[in-house]
């Protein structure tokens, strides 16, 4: 009589961890801010389009570049699977925990990637399609390898990093335009103080999984904190290229430039300080600059949306 509840206890809990894994998998957080900046994309195609920005075409590309993303992560986990094992932070992944195998990975991994993609080029088009493969083919095949090889994986990485706001206009207008190469800009140029403060924060954990990341190579830290403050700074005029382009009005323009300062300030504010990067209030610093960056990209994208002009 008292079998049928705990097994039933049982098969929930196995589904639930299941469910978890692959949110491990797949990276679920990242792969949301993913879609969220490919919705502001979208966003924005659609507004100069002139075409309603709530559609199903608004869910297929979201959908499709979702697919890809998750994929793509997941693939990013088998290739590094021996590293993550290696690292206190990434340890507990499915795949260095045990928790899920191989071949399970791989497969979901190929499915998510080439599912998505295929899925883009039927109900996006053709060149929201191939522009996600590719994304997803330099991810993996140019970064992830690079980054055992050499810092300058931080700078080819941010290639793909930029391309979601890119890949969710293509999916309107079926072709790349200036707009796409602002949308890549800022996006590009917020991944550096965004990534160099998370290896600012693990460069211990980088160094044992044999990770070339810029504090692990040059472990002063000087270097690093000269690249924080370049690619901050550069960010504050890029970010306010939609408003004096037209893409938005002022509201954005003022929004952007408060909070691309603020990060300056956060970025300011670690390299100021001349300490090693294991010290505690370094380690601090570091955090909330990492901290900044995650709040300044979503409220940056969602002034571009609620503002824009066309």
């Amino acid at each position: 009589m008292n079998k049928l509840p705990s097994s039933g206890r049982g098969s929930t809990g196995r589904v639930a961890g299941l469910i978890y894994d692959y949110a491990e998998l797949t990276k679920l957080r990242v792969t949301t801010l993913i879609v969220m900046t490919a919705w502001c994309g979208y966003f924005l195609a659609a507004r100069k389009a002139g075409i309603p920005a709530l559609t199903w075409g608004l869910f297929h590309a979201l959908l499709g570049i979702g697919l890809v993303s998750a994929g793509t992560a997941a693939l990013n986990e088998v290739l590094e699977r021996d590293t993550d094992r290696q690292m206190r932070r990434t340890a507990s992944r499915p795949l260095p925990a045990g928790r899920m195998s191989l071949l399970h990975a791989a497969l979901a991994g190929i499915l998510l990637t080439a599912g998505g993609s295929l899925y883009l080029a039927v109900f996006s088009n053709i060149l929201t399609g191939s522009l996600t493969c590719l994304t997803a083919v330099v991810y993996l095949a140019a970064y992830t390898p690079l980054k055992r090889v050499s810092p300058f994986c931080t700078f080819v990485g941010a290639f793909p990093g930029a391309m979601p706001g890119v890949l969710g206009w293509a999916a309107v207008r079926e072709r790349l335009e200036w707009e796409t190469l602002v949308l890549f800009a800022i996006l590009f140029l917020w991944q550096f103080p965004h990534f160099f403060s998370i290896a600012w924060l693990y460069r211990e954990d980088y160094e044992s999984g044999g990770i070339r990341m810029l504090p692990v190579v040059k472990p002063d830290g000087r270097s690093t904190a000269a690249r924080i403050l370049l690619y901050s700074a550069l960010l504050i005029p890029v970010s306010l290229l939609p408003s004096l382009t037209g893409m938005t009005g002022r509201a954005y323009m003022l929004g952007a430039a408060v909070l691309g300062l603020g990060l300056l300030y956060f970025g300011s504010r670690l390299a100021a300080l001349r300490m090693p990067l294991a010290s505690a209030k370094s380690k601090l610093r570091a955090r909330q600059l990492l901290q900044a960056t995650i709040v300044y990209l979503p409220i940056l994208l969602v002034l571009m949306m609620f503002n824009s002009t066309r």
